[in-house]
């Protein structure tokens, strides 16, 4: 059964403070106190459905995407630290706070991601921002390589990961022992190790992220101190769960992918 990610006395973990320096005796807000070189199963309780209210508003015509383009081609970074697909002008603005290690997101993004695209982003009527929410010490370097690769791979790239969750968590897991030796290497060479026990690289390799830009990418220990600080600001902010929906600044109650369709119907997707 799942559960909301604690709010109190969870302190960054000790692995990803020596890592990016950032932490310190901070408490970080809505962080599960799991670092990548611990067991990965006793942190995959921390995403849940979310509370809220749906949107709802008129019906919305669909908008024509730029010649020789779909919707879904359109992808760019936010202010916020997403990725947003589509009409950056769509009237229904749809996004998601999500967990790459949840199995909650994964089975939402199984269900319905194709559908939200073909139907939904491509009419140019909703546009879909992924903010990564780095709950799990694992959706530290994961975050790092999905935004590693061009961003026109980024949404693609989500899509593998979340289809093959399970076996990408099971090989992590099966690279505890070599993650914790990897753990005691100096900072610019601590997630490269940590992420090659995992298998990450070689994950990302075969679906087209050469491994020699996948390693400099995880030497780049701002980039880990970003994707911790993000988490920080959102959790700060309220968002306490993964998924969470958010439908034109609304916060949703949708969990599976027929709550959220619903939802985007109610706010004029129809």
């Amino acid at each position: 059964m799942s559960r909301k990610i604690s709010t109190r006395s969870l302190q960054f973990p000790e692995f990803w403070r020596a890592l990016t320096g950032f932490g310190g005796r901070r408490t970080v807000s809505r962080f599960v106190t799991m670092a990548l070189a611990m067991p990965l199963a006793l942190g995959l309780l921390a995403c849940h459905k979310a509370d809220g209210a749906d949107a709802s508003g008129d019906t919305v015509a669909r908008v024509a995407a730029p010649a020789g383009k779909s919707w879904s081609d359109v992808v760019a970074p936010t202010a916020e630290g997403g990725m947003q697909m589509g009409n950056p002008k769509a009237p229904i603005k749809l996004v998601e706070y999500g967990s790459l290690s949840c199995p909650h997101c994964a089975h939402l993004a199984n269900e319905g991601m194709a559908t939200l695209i073909v139907t939904y982003v491509n009419s140019g009527r909703v546009s879909y921002e992924y903010r990564s929410f780095a709950i799990h010490g694992i959706d530290i370097p994961l975050t790092v390589l999905v935004r590693c690769a061009n961003q026109s791979a980024f949404f693609g790239l989500v899509e593998q990961l979340y289809a093959n969750q399970e076996p990408l968590l099971k090989r992590a897991m099966a690279g505890q022992a070599q993650a914790q030796v990897a753990a005691q290497l100096p900072p610019a060479q601590r997630m490269i190790a940590v992420a090659d026990a995992y298998g990450l690289p070689a994950f990302f390799s075969a679906r087209g992220l050469p491994v020699a830009k996948a390693h400099a990418c995880l030497a780049n220990v701002a980039a880990a101190t970003t994707v911790a600080k993000q988490a920080e600001t959102w959790g700060n902010a309220g968002i306490d769960s993964t998924p969470t929906l958010i439908i034109n600044g609304v916060r949703s109650p949708a969990l599976a992918w027929p709550e959220l369709e619903a939802a985007l119907k109610a706010a004029g997707a129809r």
